[in-house]
């Protein structure tokens, strides 16, 4: 009997990383607080650069020391799956973030929170690197998570600072 398993079946794609992780996301709040309800945010960005360029970008987990305006340090614990350790460049401000999925040939990676400044729980986030048809990309940055009780304006208004200004910075890195 063969026990090898094909490259196919080790790669979930997107759709199984996130329905998995919705599902889990969403379950939740109800195990916890039945008076919680789940938000979401997503922005996107056109680049123009491929998709290939895009990813060699972004794709790295702790690159985003590289191309968010925020974030001064990044560091990793050195487990697979990793969790990086983010440090913003006033020093202030920690964030820690295990990534919970990652595909490379659909370029995308999730990650949820262990600890941040954000007043939410149950934070799941993606960083996807979409093809256009022109050959152009699309980076879409979505999250899904559930505001602590009267924190929901804070909340949406901190992911919205956060992904648009680290979104911003990559189509200016990008531009020609």
């Amino acid at each position: 009997m063969n026990h090898r398993v094909s490259q196919s079946a080790r790669i979930w794609s997107r759709r199984q990383c996130i329905n998995i992780a919705l599902g889990f996301f969403f379950a939740l709040p109800l195990m916890h607080d039945s008076d919680a309800s789940a938000a979401s945010l997503s922005r996107t960005v056109s680049v123009d650069a491929t998709p290939s360029q895009v990813w060699s970008v972004v794709g790295p987990f702790c690159a985003i020391k590289d191309w968010h305006p925020a974030i001064g340090a990044c560091s990793l614990n050195g487990v697979n799956p990793p969790t990086r350790t983010l440090v913003t460049k006033d020093g202030r401000t920690t964030f820690v973030e295990p990534q919970v999925a990652r595909n490379e040939h659909e370029r995308f990676y999730s990650y949820t929170f262990k600890s941040s400044p954000f007043p939410v729980t149950h934070y799941i986030g993606t960083i996807w690197v979409v093809s256009n048809t022109d050959g152009t990309s699309t980076v879409l940055w979505t999250g899904t998570y559930t505001p602590l009780e009267g924190k929901d304006a804070e909340a949406d208004a901190a992911f919205a600072g956060v992904y648009d200004s680290g979104l911003a910075a990559l189509k200016a890195r990008f531009t020609h």
